[in-house]
C-alpha cells in the first residue's frame, strides 16, 4: 500500500532545442576570479598607482613650461608644503610602470579605435618638436606628453586589471582633501598671511606680474598655479571622490558616513565656489543636470527638476558676478585675444605649428600693445592646433570627443561609480575649451588615466568588480 505522501516520479526529458541554454554556475563564477582573488602585485600596484596620482594632484599643480621656476624642495617642511618640479612625477610613474609589468594586459576591441588617434597626436608632437620655435619650452612639453600617453597605457592595459578599491582611492581621496583644506585655509586667512609675508621681501617686484595678480585676488587656488586650475580638479575628481568616500566607509557608522560625505560635498562645493570660477559654475551646473538624468525617477520629474536647477544656477551665478560683468567681462575679452592670435599661427604654420608649449613665443610677436601677454592659449584643443598644426590639433580633438561618446555606454551600464568618473571626464573636457588643464600635470595624469581605465573595463563585467572595495 503506497504512502500518501509518497512524492510523484518526475521524467526527466531533454531541453528543447528552443529552451533558453543556461550557463553553469562555475562560467559566472571564472569570470569573477581575476577581480575576486587579488594577489599581492596587484594590491601592490594600485596602491602605488594611487600615490603617484595622488601625489601629483598635491605638488605638480603647475604648467610643465613653468618647471624651471620650481626649484627642488630643500628640507622636510618643503617637501611637504612646496610644489615639486615634474621631474619627481617622472620619477614616480617611471616606478609605477615597473609595476605595471606585473598585472600588464594588451586587449584590443574595435572601438578602441580613438587611442590609435592619441597615438597619432604624440606622433605628431614628435614630428613638430623638430621645427618649433622655442627648444627650451618644447623640452618641458614633449615628456609630460609622453606621461599623458603612457598615463592612459596604465589605465587601459593595467589598472583595469585589478579592483580599485582602498589601496587606490584612499590615497586620491586623502590627495584631494588635503587640497581643499588648503583652499579652506586660503579663504579663511591663509591669503592674507601669504601676502603679508609676500611683501616683506625686499624683491617682491621682481616676481612675475601674474603672481603677484593672483596673490592680490582673495580667489583661492589650493595647490594649483591659479583659481581656475583649481576649479578644474574639483570639476574632475569631486564626483568620483563622494562615491568612493560612500564605498570605503560601508563599515562605519551611519552618521559617521554621513558626516564625511556632507564635509567632502562641502569642501568641493565652498572652494569651487571661493575660486571665482566662472566657467567652473556653469560646467557644475552641466554635470549636475547630466547626472540629475540617470536618476531613477519619472521622466517628468528628472526634467522638472534640471530645469529648476539650470534656472536658479544661472539665477545665482548673474547675481554673483553682476559686478565682473558691469566691468565689461575682461577675462572673457582676453581669452578671445588669445584665440585670436593661435587662428594666426594656425594660418600661418598648418602642418606642424609653432611646436609644443610655445604659444606664448608666436602671441608675443603678434598680441596687440595693449593686450596683456600669456603663456598659454586658455583652450586646450586650439592650442593643439597652434603648436602641432591642423592634424596634431585634429587628433587630440576627436579623441577626446570620440572617447566621451564611445565611453559612456561602458560607463552607464557599469553603474554609478564608473559614469561618476565619465562625468568628471565630461567636465574636464568642456573646461578644456577656456583653460589649459591639458599642461599641468595634477589634472592630465589623472585624465589620460581615466580614460585608460575605462576604455579597460569588460563591458559584460558586473559593476561590483569594479567599484567595491
Amino acid at each position: 500500500m503506497k504512502s500518501a505522501r509518497q512524492k510523484p516520479t518526475v521524467e526527466k526529458t531533454a531541453p528543447s532545442a528552443n529552451a533558453p541554454s543556461r550557463k553553469p554556475p562555475s562560467t559566472r563564477a571564472s569570470s569573477l576570479t581575476p577581480f575576486a582573488a587579488q594577489s599581492a602585485k596587484q594590491k601592490l600596484f594600485a596602491l602605488a598607482a594611487g600615490l603617484w596620482l595622488a601625489l601629483s594632484f598635491v605638488k605638480l599643480g603647475n604648467p610643465v613650461i613653468f618647471d624651471k621656476m620650481v626649484g627642488a624642495p630643500q628640507n622636510l617642511a618643503e617637501i611637504i608644503f612646496v610644489s615639486w618640479p615634474v621631474a619627481w612625477g617622472y620619477l614616480m610613474v617611471a616606478g609605477v610602470i615597473a609595476l605595471a609589468l606585473t598585472v600588464f594586459r594588451f586587449q584590443w576591441r574595435k572601438d578602441h579605435w580613438p587611442i590609435a588617434l592619441l597615438g597619432l597626436w604624440l606622433f605628431w608632437q614628435l614630428l613638430s618638436s623638430t621645427r618649433t620655435v622655442d627648444r627650451t619650452l618644447t623640452n618641458y612639453t614633449l615628456p609630460h606628453f609622453l606621461v599623458c600617453a603612457l598615463s592612459l597605457l596604465l589605465g587601459w592595459c593595467a589598472l583595469a586589471r585589478v579592483r580599485l578599491g582602498a589601496f587606490f582611492w584612499t590615497p586620491i581621496l586623502l590627495g584631494f582633501l588635503y587640497s581643499l583644506f588648503t583652499g579652506f585655509d586660503q579663504h579663511n586667512g591663509g591669503l592674507e598671511t601669504m601676502r603679508k609675508a609676500f611683501y616683506e621681501q625686499p624683491d617682491w617686484q621682481s616676481f612675475p606680474p601674474e603672481y603677484i595678480k593672483k596673490l592680490e585676488s582673495n580667489r583661492i587656488f589650493g595647490t594649483f598655479v591659479y583659481p581656475n586650475a583649481f576649479a578644474g580638479g574639483i570639476l574632475l575628481l569631486l564626483p568620483a571622490a563622494l562615491w568612493q568616500a560612500w564605498n570605503l566607509t560601508e563599515r562605519w557608522h551611519r552618521i559617521a558616513r554621513g558626516v564625511l560625505l556632507g564635509l567632502l560635498a562641502y569642501l568641493g562645493l565652498a572652494c569651487l565656489y571661493w575660486t571665482g570660477s566662472k566657467g567652473g559654475w556653469l560646467i557644475a551646473l552641466v554635470m549636475l543636470a547630466v547626472a540629475v538624468l540617470h536618476f531613477e525617477f519619472p521622466r517628468r520629474i528628472k526634467i522638472a527638476l534640471v530645469t529648476a536647477g539650470l534656472l536658479l544656477g544661472l539665477l545665482a551665478f548673474f547675481v554673483r558676478f553682476s559686478g565682473y560683468f558691469e566691468k565689461g567681462a575682461t577675462s572673457v575679452g582676453a581669452r578671445f585675444t588669445y584665440w585670436t592670435a593661435a587662428v594666426q599661427t594656425i594660418k600661418d604654420r598648418p602642418l606642424f605649428g609653432s611646436g609644443p608649449g610655445t604659444f606664448s613665443v608666436m602671441y608675443a610677436k603678434i598680441r596687440p600693445p595693449e593686450a596683456e601677454m600669456a603663456k598659454l592659449t586658455h583652450n586646450d584643443y586650439l592650442q593643439q592646433f597652434s603648436d602641432s598644426g591642423i592634424l596634431g590639433g585634429v587628433t587630440f580633438t576627436t579623441f577626446i570627443l570620440a572617447s566621451l561618446a564611445l565611453l559612456y555606454k561602458t560607463a552607464r551600464a557599469q553603474g554609478w561609480g564608473t559614469l561618476l568618473i565619465w562625468l568628471g571626464l565630461l567636465g574636464w573636457s568642456l573646461q578644456a575649451a577656456i583653460e589649459f588643464t591639458l599642461y599641468i600635470p595634477a589634472i592630465a595624469w589623472l585624465v589620460f588615466t581615466f580614460f585608460g581605465y575605462l576604455y579597460g573595463q569588460n563591458k559584460t563585467q558586473p559593476p561590483k568588480t569594479l567599484l567595491s572595495p
